[in-house]
């Protein structure tokens, strides 16, 4: 049996774009704390009545591109993997189907609880983007891409995955002999 729910927050959802030097920018997150949607509580709560899906063996996320531990630069370019489930926009409720997030330095949102509003650290891609290229400071970083439904309502620890990263600073000299 299929849920479908329309439902009219569907601007709850940032959306990612890159300047001309490919750098990673929040086109809506500004928008989403102070414009538009002031009156708008994108509240960690779900909406009244909905419940959240139960995950089932096989539906998974994954970093298609990355590894735990892995050294990396930045710009990063991160590709979602997901099974189980259909990546699709934000807005409809549908068994099976959702959007993915990316939090940087964040943990998995539990499951039925709303994923936090889009801010640098909590990106969404609520027009169901498969990638993203973000900048990250030199250090270590926590990567957790986080699965939800149309209303951004997480499924949950068994729809996220969680890596570290180690960004360093590309060297400019790195084809040059010594």
């Amino acid at each position: 049996m299929m849920s479908v729910a329309v439902v009219g927050f569907l601007g709850s959802c940032g959306t990612q774009t890159q300047d001309a030097e490919g750098n990673h920018a929040e086109e809506t997150a500004e928008e989403h704390n102070h414009g538009d949607h002031e009156g708008h509580d994108h509240a960690h709560e779900a909406p009244e009545g909905l419940v959240i899906q139960e995950i089932t063996e096989g539906q998974k996320v994954f970093f298609a591109n990355l590894e735990d531990g892995q050294i990396v630069t930045s710009p990063l370019t991160v590709e979602f993997g997901v099974e189980g489930m259909e990546v699709v926009p934000a807005g409809l409720v549908e068994d099976n189907k959702g959007h993915h997030h990316l939090l940087i330095d964040h943990d998995f949102t539990p499951a039925g609880v709303v994923v936090p509003p889009a801010d640098s650290t909590m990106l969404h891609f609520g027009k169901g983007q498969l990638s993203t290229q973000i900048n990250l400071a030199p250090g270590e970083h926590k990567l957790t891409m986080q699965f939800a439904n149309g209303v951004h309502m997480s499924y949950g620890e068994k729809m996220s995955a969680t890596i570290t990263v180690s960004v360093e600073v590309a060297s400019k000299h790195m084809g040059d002999k010594k």
